[in-house]
């Protein structure tokens, strides 16, 4: 990297912002004339929460109109409600909240269960609008889950072999007779 001064005529771009008759926002910044514009309102009524509601704590408050579709419940609960005393310009904030996501889905999964009801997994994947809709891209994930499913199968089959093969397992065979002294 060079230090070397810059002629920012030459720079394409450079600048284009700098004309107060070329700047679309510039209209905006004329504050004299807001009443006319319509441009000032009085809040609305703070709406009263009767679910618990997760606030930043870059908001001093929250807004007129509130509500959630999961409110905090369980051990994602507990997450979420950790993740909302970080920032959020701290990555642990949003890593906090992508964590509780997915534990709030196996928390649903066991719900479901205990309810006696079993989740239809393929149509909440969405695996019928998959195939309809992009087929080559169901056929790869497909062929990749399969590939995956024989891997770890040759593994278990694999590492299962190793622990009955009779050097390893106790109380083999051996030449036809139990290999425990004092049979």
């Amino acid at each position: 990297m060079t230090k070397a001064i810059v002629d920012t005529a030459t720079i394409p771009g450079w600048g284009v912002d700098a004309d107060p008759e070329n700047d679309p926002t510039y209209p905006m910044r004329r504050i004299e004339n807001q009443h006319d514009r319509g441009l000032t309102w009085d809040r609305p009524a703070q709406q009263r929460p009767d679910i618990e509601i997760l606030r930043s704590i870059e908001h001093n408050r929250l807004p007129a109109v509130i509500g959630t579709s999961t409110p905090p419940a369980g051990l994602s609960g507990a997450i979420r409600r950790y993740a909302f005393r970080r920032s959020e310009s701290d990555w642990w904030h949003w890593l906090l909240l992508m964590a509780a996501d997915r534990l709030n889905v196996v928390e649903g999964v066991a719900q479901d269960l205990a309810r006696g009801k079993v989740p239809n997994v393929p149509a909440e994947l969405g695996w019928r609008s998959e195939l309809r809709h992009n087929p080559a891209g169901m056929a790869k994930k497909a062929g990749v889950a399969v590939a995956l499913g024989a891997v770890l199968f040759a593994w278990s089959r694999r590492a299962g072999a190793s622990k009955h093969s009779p050097e390893t397992r106790a109380g083999s065979l051996v030449d036809g007779e139990p290999a425990f002294p004092g049979y």
